[in-house]
Order: C-alpha cells, then sequence, then structure tokens
C-alpha cells in the first residue's frame, strides 16, 4: 500500500508532540516548543490546567457517555451558564466548529420555514470567511482552495464583500433568511469587522426580520477579552456558533440562540450522538469556571494590549517584512510584507515558536490566554532571532 494508514489530507510538519506543558509542546524527541498557536485558538488554558484535567477525570470516573434520548444534568447546567452569561436563550451542543455552524444555519432557515416561508433560505456569508469543512460550511464560504474536488456546492449561500455594508445590502432578495459572518475573521487574516459593519448588519436585519449569525468558533470564549467578541460592538446576534476554546482541548461546540431565533428547532428537527456528553460538559463547565469572570477577562485584554504595543514597536526594526497589526486581545493577526508561510514555517523549525499561518500574508498569534511574563517575553525572543536571520524564499 503506498497511501499512508493516516487519511493523507493533512500537510503535517516534522514537529510530534507527546506532551505538553501549560504553554509550552514537547516532542517525542524531548524539543520543547513555545506555543502560541494553542491548537488554533483551542488550548486557551495551555496543556496542563489541573482544573481542566481535574474535571476531565473525574467525570471520565463516573459517566462519560449517555444517549440524548435520556435527561441531562450535565447538559442542562452549563446550558444555563451559558444562558446566564450571553445573549441567549438556548443552547444546542455538538463536538465540533463546523457542526455549530451546521446547526446555527438550520436553525436560521428553520425560522423562516417553520411558520411556512419555505422561500427563505439563503444567507448572505462574506468574503475570505471560514466556517468549516462540511459540505454546507465550505459551501458558505467563497474559498475556491475549499472547493475544488467536492462540486457541485449546497445552495442557499450568496457571497458579499467583508466589511462593506452596502455589498451585503445589495445581495438582498425575496430569498434571504439573514447573514452569517464571523465579527473577527480568523482564517482570513484576524480581521475584525468595523463598528458600522456589524451594526448595520444588525439593524438590516431588524428591519427585514432576517436572522444575524455570527460565527465565533475561533474569536469567542473570552480570546478576545470579552466572554465573546460581539459584547465589543453593541450588539447582539440572533444565533451564535461555538467551538474551539469552549472546550479548552476537549471536543465540544454549542449553537446558541434566542427563543425567537429558535421557534422552528423543535423536537425531531436536530440532533447528535455524542454532542453535550457528560465528558465534554465536565470540560466546558472547567473552562467558564476559569475564563468567565472579570478578573480573567480583563487579564486578556491587558496581555493583548502589551503584546500588541511590543509588536508595533517591534516590527519597526523589520519594514520590509512586516506590515502592521491587527485583532483584539489575544487574538492578535501581524500582516507581513511577504507570504506569511515561509516565515512561520522559518519560525516552527529554526526557533521552535509555533504560531498559526492565515490567509492575507498574516501570521497569527494564538497563544494560551494564561501566559505570563516569562512567556511573552520568550515569545518576542524567538521571533526576534527568527525575524534577524530571516530570508524570504525567491519568487520563481
Amino acid at each position: 500500500m503506498s497511501i499512508t494508514p493516516l487519511m493523507p489530507v493533512y500537510p503535517r510538519c516534522g514537529v510530534r508532540p507527546v506532551r505538553g506543558d501549560n504553554c509550552h509542546l514537547i516532542d517525542e524527541d524531548g524539543t520543547r516548543y513555545l506555543d502560541f498557536a494553542s491548537g488554533i485558538a483551542v488550548n486557551l488554558l495551555g496543556h496542563s490546567h489541573p482544573g481542566l484535567i481535574g474535571a476531565i477525570q473525574k467525570q471520565a470516573e463516573t459517566l462519560m457517555h449517555v444517549s440524548n434520548l435520556y435527561g441531562s444534568p450535565q447538559g442542562e447546567a452549563l446550558a444555563q451558564r451559558l444562558v446566564d452569561k450571553t445573549f441567549a436563550d438556548t443552547v444546542f451542543f455538538t463536538n465540533s466548529g463546523a457542526e455549530a455552524v451546521e446547526a446555527a444555519i438550520k436553525t436560521a432557515r428553520a425560522y423562516h420555514q417553520s411558520v411556512g416561508n419555505d422561500d427563505k433560505y439563503e444567507l448572505i456569508t462574506f468574503t475570505n470567511a471560514f466556517h468549516g469543512r462540511t459540505m454546507a460550511t465550505i459551501s458558505a464560504s467563497n474559498q475556491e482552495k475549499m472547493h475544488k474536488g467536492f462540486m457541485p456546492l449546497l445552495a442557499g449561500f450568496k457571497y458579499a464583500e467583508f466589511d462593506n455594508l452596502e455589498s451585503a445590502r445589495a445581495l438582498m432578495g425575496p430569498n434571504t433568511a439573514g447573514f452569517l459572518v464571523e465579527p473577527i475573521q480568523g482564517e482570513g487574516g484576524i480581521r475584525p469587522g468595523s463598528d458600522e459593519f456589524i451594526k448595520g448588519l444588525r439593524a438590516l436585519c431588524d428591519e427585514h426580520d432576517l436572522m444575524l449569525v455570527f460565527d465565533e468558533v475561533q474569536c469567542g470564549v473570552a480570546r478576545t477579552g470579552t466572554l465573546y467578541a460581539y459584547e465589543q460592538y453593541g450588539v447582539e446576534p440572533d444565533i451564535l456558533a461555538t467551538a474551539k476554546g469552549i472546550g479548552g482541548g476537549f471536543p465540544l461546540g454549542a449553537c446558541m440562540a434566542t427563543e425567537k431565533a429558535a421557534r422552528g428547532m423543535v423536537i425531531g428537527t436536530h440532533g447528535s450522538t455524542y454532542g453535550g456528553n457528560p465528558l465534554a460538559m465536565a470540560a466546558g463547565s472547567a473552562v467558564l469556571d476559569a475564563v468567565a469572570n472579570d478578573e480573567f477577562l480583563s487579564e486578556v485584554r491587558e496581555k493583548g494590549e502589551r503584546i500588541r504595543a511590543r509588536l508595533e514597536q517591534f516590527i519597526g526594526n523589520y519594514p520590509d517584512l512586516f506590515d502592521f497589526v491587527r485583532g483584539k486581545g489575544l487574538m492578535l493577526g501581524l500582516r507581513m510584507k511577504v507570504e506569511s508561510r515561509p516565515f512561520y514555517a522559518h519560525l516552527r523549525d529554526n526557533h521552535q515558536l509555533l504560531t498559526v499561518a492565515a490567509g492575507d500574508q498574516t501570521l497569527r498569534i494564538l497563544p494560551p490566554l494564561v501566559i505570563g511574563d516569562a512567556e511573552i517575553d520568550e515569545f518576542f525572543d524567538k521571533l526576534s532571532a527568527g525575524a534577524a536571520d530571516y530570508q524570504p524564499p525567491e519568487v520563481a
């Protein structure tokens, strides 16, 4: 056989972690890497948080999984905490971000179609978005690299220009059910939507009885310095997809909605075998224990501002390499004047610094939210050394 036992869909690098130690990963050969990627915004409590580990261990000893045919004390408790902390009135738990977005798409359509508006099925989405890898979520994303090999796409999505309210307005029509948007694009290059754009989408939804659906899979759960990024825009969505950090490394996601938005999600309309099982609920509860308080969120904002200020000072030393910094909290993007992927690989392979490449020539900086002064200093030491000895590849 020539195919590998693991289906070869990932461009895997030579880093092979076998252990985590707070904000570091340790390779099988003992090499330590400073992790400023966090599993792409997942390991928000690092890799050895005692509260998260203890909660999972305790629950695993008690009850890991039961069918959703039965009552769920654990799920009810976590859902209530999310309801108490957010705009939402109700929660559907999933295993991943893509599943959370799928549930959000279904919820938005069901809102209209449950009362006979069967022509209301289109969601307007935005350029450079990333919503997942399922057929519906790649159809909701306008990136050709995700579409290739999987045509035809699912109907029901139109693409407007991100951060352009008039572009979104121009696509509205009799089939429009709502808007699906990342308030801060992750894969697209850590691009926050402007206040005017996000508030304008809310106003359009209010005027035309449409659903405003936020994809906060990457920017949610304290990553930007508030529990969810929508709080910083002064608006509330009707539906929100969350995942990644909500489980701290354990597979967990959720679709949250207002009572009005969820009117079509009744018995038999949706389901999940594993979604909301007791083990996942224990992980999610431990994460909220750690992050859903003013002191922790304030520290995230403070650390984010400190790193941003140092980055803005640092990039002035390399005007041919770096352009500017953008983002919120500890979801920061360093836009480069050259392609970011070779530099990201250089930092990883030569300086044991893990970051994440993104679109628009951007390097994503997504550290665990529990970083301290020592990790911040180590990050800048490694970044400085990496910039000093970096030789961009010649363009053929």
